[in-house]
């Protein structure tokens, strides 16, 4: 299977030789065919720079311009349109995302599922240097999610996630140019019945540049996507299922279970 890596990138050639490398070092270091796509947002350092002198270094590493409008969302679609593998991960350029998560990822996808999303709020994952006003929106908007989709996934807010091409496909199309596609994407793909399984990852606090999520300005739009999607799941009467038979798996406590949807809260 390749595996596709996608990186969303404004103004991150501090962080980016870091990521790129760690990244590509893991892989290999299994014998994984796969690609590097960082995609330059509009970036007005010397991101194009160091991503070129990059990609002579590592022939798997290219970069692709996002030359739509400016914004994450915009970002990660654009790779999503030019990706080669047969699945793909989304994860940050400020490498805040453990590579050994992506090999975990890539182990899970070749079981069969459609998904794979990381929760980095479980007694298996570890945290570093979370902003606490942060940590506190993100439980509360992530509780919020759970409530209103009846699931368990207690991190649909975290971009860092993977996806069999198929899947992809499936979630057509895309409406989010921000970071509300870090929510679209998961929340489409439970309620159109692709098959999915939650794993313990870690986090880890940026070291070099700045972050690029606005709270004030994200408010709405991840209002709307959310509630565009659970619409979907209450009024489409099922017409963008993958399968009326699909199972979700989940984690629960470091071990994996399957269930029928729809996989709620009153399971438990």
């Amino acid at each position: 299977m390749k595996f596709s890596i996608i990186i969303p990138a404004h103004n991150e050639a501090d962080s980016l030789p870091t990521t790129i490398s760690a990244i590509a070092t893991t892989l290999e270091s299994e014998n994984i065919d796969y690609e590097i796509i960082v995609v330059d947002d509009h970036s007005t350092d010397n991101t194009s720079e160091v991503l070129d002198r990059i990609s002579k270094e590592k022939p798997r590493c290219r970069m692709v311009v996002n030359d739509d409008f400016p914004g994450y969302g915009m970002a990660v679609r654009c790779g999503l349109d030019q990706f080669l593998g047969d699945a793909v991960a989304i994860v940050m350029a400020d490498a805040s995302d453990d590579p050994q998560d992506i090999l975990k990822y890539y182990h899970e996808l070749e079981t069969g599922v459609d998904c794979v999303f990381g929760s980095r709020f479980t007694k298996y994952s570890k945290i570093k240097d979370y902003p606490m006003h942060k940590l506190w929106l993100n439980r509360f908007v992530n509780l919020g999610i759970r409530l209103l989709f009846w699931i368990k996934l207690n991190d649909t807010t975290n971009a860092f996630k993977a996806y069999r091409r198929e899947t992809i496909n499936g979630l057509q199309p895309l409406l989010s140019r921000h970071f509300n596609l870090t929510v679209e994407l998961p929340l489409k793909a439970i309620v159109r019945g692709f098959t999915y399984k939650v794993v313990p990852i870690n986090w880890y606090g940026r070291t070099k540049g700045v972050s690029k999520l606005k709270l004030k300005e994200m408010g709405s739009r991840y209002a709307f996507i959310i509630l565009y999607s659970w619409l979907e799941k209450l009024l489409s009467r099922g017409d963008y299922l993958k399968s009326s038979h699909a199972k979700k798996i989940c984690i629960n406590k470091g071990v994996a279970t399957e269930v029928s949807p729809p996989l709620d809260m009153a399971d438990n």
